[in-house]
């Protein structure tokens, strides 16, 4: 077992801040669709409510990103405060077979004596 004692904080921050971004990529979509749909349901005289949507559909993601960032870099302080006292995740880790592994461990060559 390998135990994980602390995390790079701005390495999670990153991995957050990008992940929470591509969500918000999926959902500015449906929130663009249901927008102009909206728009065009209303029978009032209001021009700009579809552009209201779709400008919320363009800053969706960016601010999905910075609080994904934010919250990713919340999250690794308080694990590395936390690991300290409790312990942190405990990993089991397997080596990997396959092609990609020599049959047996590469040793360098002696370097010759001059």
């Amino acid at each position: 077992m390998h135990i994980v004692k602390s995390v790079g904080v701005m390495s999670v921050a990153k991995i957050m801040g990008v992940i929470y971004g591509c969500i918000g990529l999926l959902f500015a979509p449906i929130f663009i669709l249901f927008g102009l749909l909206g728009s065009f349901a209303d029978k009032g005289n209001i021009p700009f409510a579809g552009i209201f949507s779709v400008a919320f559909a363009i800053f969706m993601p960016i601010t999905y990103g910075v609080m994904g960032f934010i919250s990713g870099a919340i999250g690794g302080l308080i694990y590395n405060f936390v690991a300290k006292w409790i312990g942190g995740f405990e990993l089991e880790l397997e080596p990997r077979t396959g092609a990609l592994v020599a049959p047996y461990p590469i040793i360098p060559p002696p370097t010759p004596a001059i």
